[in-house]
């Protein structure tokens, strides 16, 4: 059974970019925005991310990185930190996944997971 002091809770909304894309050249960018609320008991700050981006051909780009855009942010028990992102790749279609790394307030380091998510051009997708 997980132990609720350490409960974060990732959602996501994706949006395509066809202003920053350019199909011809087989790119196409992405933005999301991301909610980080803590359900937990207990404070949490994020330290880093870790993302898998994975295209349409199945090729695979791994992230790492000290916090989100810049920030690491300390997200007190029932509240939430917003933040928008992006990406490109080289197909139509993708998906990311990843985790973050968290600091609880009390000393324990935890990961919150990312659950998968699709990136798609419109009408792409049958």
């Amino acid at each position: 059974m997980p132990d609720t002091r350490y409960q974060i809770d990732v959602s996501v909304t994706t949006r395509y970019l066809p202003e920053q894309s350019q199909p011809e050249q087989n790119r196409f960018a992405f933005a999301y925005s991301i909610d980080i609320a803590n359900l937990g008991d207990v404070a949490a700050k994020l330290l880093s991310r870790h993302w898998l981006i994975t295209d349409g051909d199945g090729r695979v780009q791994e992230v790492r990185g000290a916090g989100v855009v810049g920030q690491q942010p300390l997200i007190a028990p029932g509240a939430c930190h917003s933040y928008s992102s992006g990406t490109v790749m080289a197909t139509r279609v993708g998906t990311m996944q990843g985790s973050y790394q968290m600091l609880a307030e009390d000393g324990t380091h935890f990961e919150a997971t990312i659950a998968p998510f699709r990136l798609a051009v419109p009408g792409s997708l049958h």
